[in-house]
């Protein structure tokens, strides 16, 4: 055996045993939070995909990593390369390594193991430390509060369980497990990331996920590229500048695919996805007309536009979507057009036993049709959302065909781009920057989902 043999297999990269934890299991103890006068005052937090070595800004802020697991998957890997950075910092909460209700149980065992050695390793190392506590279904009950002693002080986050972009929320998923959190560990204080549920109990610190976020960040550097790219959706790069927005994308607990699609209250015409078996739904769309018909079980099943989204090219003027609603998101999500050369049959109730109804669907204003986040944007985008804009006096259409994302000036068909992924079609040059710098303030003047 060489000796590069013998260091590899007897590392604590390999083995990480020597924070041995109680149990069968082993999975180590991140040792009580010592409190310090003035710790949970006015308390923010900042992502680890946000904390650096010259920040002077936010050192009073502790570091959480609600965050989907790729952005910080070094820190398992290479735990030694964040220390300097992260003791700089109020004190950081243990890395939130994903327990989805989908994931194989043994993965879910492997990340509880993960949350609490990294938390237990910093705090050897002089950190100081708050354990992140996440759980599945009740099958992780008898491991996933392991490692954290009675007493002390944890921290949950809400945010993607609580009820928003078009997603229900998993309150009763979510509190099935925080009541046995509150009764196996008895928490001194509990830091909840976003607002809690009203039901939920025990002596809650309420850090405002709004003021957490980087719009209340005051940097004295911009964000360069190679920090930027190594928290980038999709393949798309970036060139520098000082808001980091199209990285940063929550990640909780509760299902993989979020909490099933629910109207928003916030897009009237949501409502057109939904009725009684037979019924046709008539939206007026910034001018355009779509109907929607609504199949045996309540949902859509199939809708038509009478316009051809300013793209002659890929569209007749009227052309048919059917909408799927077999995805584990729950989610409506039209597929591609059907066009008609040749003219479009007549649009009929679903099937003739069904009473046949039509009704006027109030559709979206200007405000209500705009993308507040890049992220509801990709949502959109994931869902074969079909889309106008208007953007310095231009007018933009995107589309989906053959698995793609197509954007073009409307009407020229010289100018049609076309794009891999939500993430990608973010690098569409819009004039003189890209569209994920515009995309947020642009005019939407349709919009199917």
């Amino acid at each position: 055996m060489t000796e590069e043999n013998y260091n590899y297999r007897t590392s604590q990269t390999l083995l990480r045993n020597q924070f041995p934890g109680k149990g069968k299991l082993k999975i180590p103890i991140i040792p009580k939070f010592q409190e310090s006068p003035g710790d949970f005052d006015d308390l923010l937090l900042i992502g680890f995909d946000k904390t650096h070595l010259e920040d002077q800004n936010h050192l009073d802020r502790m570091v959480h990593f609600f965050l989907y697991d790729y952005r910080f998957e070094r820190v398992w890997k290479n735990p030694d390369n964040d220390i300097e950075k992260l003791s700089r910092y109020r004190a950081v909460l243990s890395p939130d390594f994903s327990l989805y209700l989908e994931m194989a149980p043994v993965m879910q065992l492997y990340n509880v193991f993960r949350n609490r050695w990294c938390g237990a390793y910093w705090a050897s190392k002089g950190l100081r430390v708050i354990p992140t506590v996440n759980w599945g279904d009740e099958s992780t009950f008898d491991f996933c509060f392991e490692g954290i002693e009675k007493g002390s002080v944890v921290a949950v986050s809400t945010y993607m369980v609580s009820e928003h972009d078009n997603r229900c929320d998993q309150k009763e998923w979510f509190m099935a497990g925080y009541n046995e959190m509150l009764r196996r560990i008895e928490p001194e204080k509990i830091i909840c990331y976003n607002t809690p549920f009203p039901e939920m109990q025990g002596n809650i610190i309420d850090v405002d996920y709004e003021r957490s976020s980087w719009r209340y960040m005051n940097y004295e550097r911009s964000f360069h590229r190679e920090d930027l790219d190594a928290f980038k959706i999709g393949s798309s790069s970036s060139g520098n500048r000082d808001t980091i927005e199209p990285y940063l994308t929550g990640k909780g607990g509760g299902s993989a695919y979020g909490g099933g699609w629910k109207p928003s209250p916030n897009k009237p015409d949501d409502q057109r996805f939904l009725g009684e078996p037979g019924e046709i739904k008539t939206t007026y769309k910034n001018g355009y007309r779509v109907d929607t018909k609504i199949g045996s079980d309540g949902r859509a099943a199939l809708e038509r536009h009478y316009t051809d989204h300013k793209q002659p090219w890929a569209h007749t003027n009227p052309h048919d979507h059917l909408i799927n609603w077999d995805n584990p998101a729950g989610f409506p999500d039209p597929q591609p057009p059907i066009n008609y050369p040749g003219g479009a049959p007549e649009f009929k109730s679903f099937e003739r036993r069904f009473y046949m109804k039509n009704t006027i669907v109030p559709s979206n204003s200007l405000e209500q049709n705009r993308f507040t986040t890049i992220s509801d944007f990709q949502t959109c985008m994931r869902w074969h959302g079909e889309v106008e804009f208007l953007w310095n006096g231009v007018h933009y259409s995107i589309t989906h065909r053959n698995g793609r994302i197509y954007i073009s000036h409307s009407g020229i068909q010289e100018t049609e781009r076309s794009f891999a992924t939500s993430g990608d079609i973010l690098a569409y040059d819009v004039g003189s920057c890209q569209l994920r710098d515009i995309i947020t303030k642009v005019t939407v003047v349709f919009r199917s989902v």
